[in-house]
């Protein structure tokens, strides 16, 4: 009898050099592998540069300045503009990587090669300069990359498959989470930091954890001391490169294994039952414009990573000094592979895309009408799963909110639903409309019969005032960040109460508290995904900075013992959190009611009033439908007083056998006390307060 002849394997144990240079043995590398990849006794670097005419493979110490190695690719190592090379007996945990490419200089055209700069892999997959928070960075050194080898083991995992609707996000930034004193964690600022705050979030109710950008960046840009605090760039839409964690968001050294606790971290809040999403900022890099530093792209292929003018300069749809030129065919095919790589290596279960109108513009800076690049991303089979949510605007003028390509996959942050409810929550006149439609899935935006995915809801995020301050001030208090004040939106839609800032007056400070509430309560009776910014739970303040990206200090960092001294607005949404999850009739469409009560209906102030004027101020939303395995109606009814007068609100004649009960009312000394004031048929709604009532039976 034969026996089946064993399988060739795909590489050999270890692989045959086909040359020498400058003492190192080589061959031709793996030209379908971008970036540096372990292979067998070896290491295959992959780099692409269309104009260039020469590369160079340069091999440094660690924290070496200067290469203590260069290793020019011979033409076999060449395919196309593609450049390849294995280079073996290499001590990865000795060596840092970086690139000098060689190529025409006519900055008219947009060419800017000098053999003179190390250039950073584009697709490194961890770099050495940024190790610790606020020290290195490009202004002492170059950028270098360390070759990482992946030894997580994901197993059986499988990614937690949360309906968009049912999405509670809490935006948040790593370091800030857990970096005051007050967290009380082991590991402040850094992913387990976070790791270890999962408790408080499973108890608040958050399914949906959203990162600030934690791809490298740029801490140091724009660093500067202003009133003896040092400032840079804290946020971090500032990035360097796109493959490659931060660094400095992780507790203890990776050395070569890059990318580890991020993964844990990830794989531990998806077992929770919590998803991530991460904000990722492909509109524009830190390498800025004509006087910004020299490190990546500018080096790889000026002219086809940025979209420049006819004479050569940089657009600056970003705001920031330089514009990706997203749906060229390289640029477009390097952003996939990122986010593919992001979700296979990393199994996140969403982006947020920072500035994504960007994204849909041509290389003259024109909006296209079936972007390329988004309809790839839409389409795309690896990220056919995750959720792909739109900033639908950029800071050249923009704006697409209910208008961004969608493909019936790309959902958006509504910006109309911040704007549009915090006008009408503080009593602006002529608003109640555009606050039903959007508290009601903004159906004029996004039709529920095409559109089931597309609004993430917000009234607070990392951008402005946080809700503490959204009733405090009146006016941005940005002096802090250096600017005298000129940074930062004017138009915030925000109200004092009628004192700017803190005070002790009790009447103000009841008013305060009521708004903040009536703000949670409404955002989580809307349909559509719901997002808050961390600490708005508990009354987190930025004194009134509405732009605080510089601000890495007590501005931005989380008081924990604001947790303790407004314990009562955190009950408050934690009780509406587990309140949104009880009846998914508020998150979206369900099975039509058994008493036949439309999906939707008005009632303000009167039962089946559906009409509005200029001055309304009231409005009454019923929600009416059926849980899968209910049998049951599910009926809720969201009442809003925006007036600063109070109002009796009629409640709709309920079906036989069914009472209505007021689960919450903000105008009350107990927003739960349900038993008070309460007769079944009506309720007298307090001056600027919520109340939300539902069905028994």
């Amino acid at each position: 009898m034969k026996h089946p002849a064993k399988p060739t394997p795909l590489l050999p144990a270890r692989l045959s050099a086909t040359g020498k240079i400058n003492g190192f043995h080589i061959r031709p590398g793996l030209f379908l592998s971008n970036g540096a990849t372990l292979v067998p006794g070896g290491v295959s670097f992959t780099v692409h540069s269309f104009h260039g005419t020469h590369c160079e493979l340069c091999l440094f110490h660690q924290a070496d300045q200067e290469p203590f190695a260069v290793i020019p690719f011979p033409e076999e190592c060449r395919i196309g503009n593609t450049y390849s090379m294995i280079v073996f007996d290499l001590n990865i945990l000795d060596i840092e990587y970086a690139y000098r490419v060689d190529g025409p200089h006519d900055p008219a055209r947009g060419l800017v090669f000098d053999r003179t700069k190390f250039l950073l892999d584009p697709y490194a997959r961890a770099v050495t300069v940024q190790t610790l928070w606020g020290k290195g960075g490009q202004r002492e050194r170059s950028y270098h990359a360390r070759v990482v080898e992946d030894v997580f083991d994901w197993g059986k995992f499988q990614n937690s498959k949360l309906p968009f609707q049912d999405m509670i996000i809490y935006e948040t930034h790593v370091r800030g989470f857990t970096k005051h004193p007050s967290a009380q964690v082991e590991h402040p600022g850094t992913f387990a930091g976070l790791m270890e705050k999962i408790p408080y979030l499973l108890e608040l109710g958050i399914n949906t954890v959203e990162l600030m950008p934690i791809f490298e960046f740029d801490e140091k840009a724009e660093e500067r001391v202003v009133n003896g605090k040092k400032l840079g760039n804290y946020w971090g839409y500032n990035p360097i490169c796109f493959f490659a964690p931060n660094l400095d968001y992780v507790a203890a050294d990776e050395f070569n294994h890059e990318g580890t606790e991020l993964k844990e971290m990830i794989r531990t809040l998806n077992s929770y039952g919590i998803e991530v999403i991460l904000d990722v900022v492909f509109n524009h890099t830190a390498e800025g414009d004509e006087t910004g530093p020299f490190f990546s792209f500018k080096g790889l292929d000026n002219n086809i990573y940025y979209m420049l003018t006819p004479e050569g300069k940089y657009y600056n749809f970003s705001g920031v000094g330089n514009t990706l030129n997203c749906n060229h065919p390289m640029v477009r095919q390097f952003i996939l592979d990122c986010l593919r790589y992001w979700v296979v290596e990393y199994r996140v279960n969403g982006f947020r895309f920072d500035l994504a109108s960007i994204l849909g513009r041509d290389e003259n800076g024109s909006p296209l009408s079936k972007p390329p690049l988004l309809e790839s991303l839409a389409f795309d089979p690896v990220l056919s799963h995750v959720k792909l949510i739109a900033e639908a605007w950029d800071a050249g003028g923009l704006y697409q909110v209910g208008s961004f390509p969608s493909w019936n996959r790309w959902s958006e942050w509504n910006g109309k639903y911040r704007d549009d409810l915090r006008r009408f929550l503080k009593g602006d006149a002529g608003m109640a409309q555009a606050a039903v439609e959007r508290i009601c899935g903004s159906r004029d935006l996004y039709p529920p019969e095409k559109r089931t995915n597309a609004t993430v809801n917000f009234l607070t995020c990392h951008d402005g005032f946080t809700l503490y301050d959204l009733y405090a001030y009146n006016t941005k208090h940005n002096e802090a960040n250096g600017w005298n004040n000129t940074d930062g939106f004017d138009d915030n839609n925000s109200w004092n109460c009628g004192v700017e800032g803190e005070t002790e007056d009790p009447q103000v400070l009841a008013l305060r508290d009521r708004l903040r509430k009536n703000a949670m309560a409404v955002l989580l009776c809307s349909r559509g995904a719901a997002m808050f910014l961390a600490g708005d739970e508990f009354g987190n303040s930025q004194r009134g900075n509405n732009n605080a990206y510089c601000q890495d200090n007590e501005i931005s960092w989380l008081d924990w013992e604001d947790l303790e001294r407004n314990q009562d607005l955190f009950q408050f949404t934690k009780r509406m959190i587990a309140f949104r999850k009880a009846h998914p009739v508020l998150r979206g469409r369900t099975n039509p009611s058994h008493c036949g009560w439309a999906d939707l209906s008005l009632h303000n102030g009167a039962a089946w009033n559906n009409t509005f004027a200029p001055d309304t101020l009231q409005i009454g939303i019923l929600f009416a439908g059926r849980n899968q395995t209910d049998t049951a109606d599910d009926i809720i009814l969201l009442a809003v007083n925006a007036h600063w007068e109070p109002h009796w609100q009629q409640l709709p004649t309920p079906p036989e056998g069914r009472h209505w009960q007021l689960f919450a009312h903000t105008g009350a000394p107990d927003p739960f006390a349900a038993d008070k004031g309460f007769h079944g048929s009506g309720l007298e709604l307090a001056p600027r307060s919520v109340a939300v009532f539902t069905m028994d039976g």
